[in-house]
C-alpha cells in the first residue's frame, strides 16, 4: 500500500484490477483542506490514459510490484516484438498491440528495459533520447522560407520527424522519444 503523498511520476498503481503508471504529477497543497496529488495515469494493459485523477495525502492506494528486466531487441514477428533478457537470454514476446508504434524505436544497438506485470510482459521502456539516420528527406534552397520552419523527414525505422530545415538525407538527428520532436544534430 502507497500513501496519497508518496505517489510519484513512475509509481505504478493497481486501479480496477489494472495497473496504472503515473505519467504525470503535481503536488496540491491549499490553504484549506487536505493536500492531494493531482495525476495523469497511463492504463499498463491497454494504452487508455485517466487525466486529473486525485489523491489525497493521507488516503491509501494499491502499489503494483512490477518487474523490469533488461532485454536487447532481436526480431519482429507479425503479433510480437521479440526480445532476448540480457543476463537469461531467454527470449522474451511483447504483443505489438500494446504499442504499435514501439516499432519505430526498436534497434538491436540498444538496452531496453521490459515492464514485466503478474508474469507477463506490459510495457517497453525506451530511452528518453535516441539517436536516428535520415533516410528521407526533401531538400530546401536558402532563404526559401522564414527562420524556424521545419520539414518533415523519414528515419531508417520509418519514424517520421518535424526538423530544421538545414537537415539533409543520412545525417544523425536525436529525437525525443516521449514527443516525437527533433533535439539536435550530431555532426560527423
Amino acid at each position: 500500500m502507497i500513501r496519497g503523498g508518496e505517489i510519484n511520476k513512475g509509481t505504478v498503481l493497481i486501479i480496477k484490477n489494472a495497473p496504472y503508471l503515473v505519467v504525470e504529477r503535481e503536488f496540491v497543497n491549499p490553504g484549506k483542506g487536505t493536500a492531494f496529488a493531482r495525476c495523469k495515469l497511463k492504463n499498463l494493459k491497454d494504452g487508455s490514459v485517466l487525466s486529473q485523477q486525485v489523491f489525497k495525502t493521507p488516503d491509501t492506494f494499491e502499489d503494483a510490484t512490477v518487474d523490469t528486466i533488461n532485454a536487447q531487441y532481436i526480431y519482429s514477428e507479425p503479433d510480437a516484438y521479440v526480445f532476448q533478457n540480457a543476463e537469461t537470454f531467454d527470449q522474451i514476446m511483447v504483443p505489438t498491440e500494446l504499442n504499435p508504434d514501439l516499432k519505430y524505436y526498436l534497434r538491436d544497438d540498444i538496452e531496453y528495459q521490459i515492464v514485466i506485470w503478474d508474469g507477463n510482459p506490459i510495457d517497453v521502456k525506451v530511452p528518453q533520447k535516441m539517436t536516428f539516420i535520415v533516410a528521407e528527406s526533401e531538400n530546401y534552397i536558402k532563404g526559401d522560407t522564414v527562420s524556424g520552419a521545419t520539414k518533415p523527414i523519414t528515419t531508417e525505422t520509418g519514424l517520421t520527424v518535424r526538423v530544421p530545415l538545414f537537415i539533409k538525407q543520412d545525417e544523425k538527428i536525436v529525437v525525443n522519444t516521449e514527443t516525437n520532436e527533433y533535439v539536435e544534430r550530431i555532426n560527423k
